[in-house]
């Protein structure tokens, strides 16, 4: 590979790195954000959410009211998709920390 070559496929590379970058601190700042509001729901699954399932069951809940938090699998999905995110990173970070 010659200058001109090396420089261009650098410069590839500093430009990919410099926006994934971008985009994973604007990801994890929205994250970060939603946390408060993440944990309020965690407190409703782990207690109004049963009365509500049980009346969406009986009938009692609109059929026309968005509801998916009332699903039986939304919240735990979101838990275990939560769950999975944070180990991800974790093991991202820590093959990062074996590279250097």
């Amino acid at each position: 590979m010659n200058q001109i070559e090396r420089i261009e496929h650098f410069e590839k590379i500093f430009d990919e790195s410099a926006a994934a970058i971008d985009n994973l601190l604007n990801a994890l700042e929205k994250y970060s954000d939603v946390q408060d509001k993440y944990f309020e729901l965690m407190r409703y699954y782990g207690g109004e959410w049963q009365q509500d399932y049980e009346d969406d069951e009986a009938g009692k809940i609109p059929k026309d009211l968005k509801r998916g938090v009332i699903s039986q699998d939304g919240i735990y999905n979101l838990i275990e998709k939560n769950r999975e995110l944070q180990l991800e990173i974790l093991k991202i970070f820590a093959d990062i920390l074996h590279k250097d």
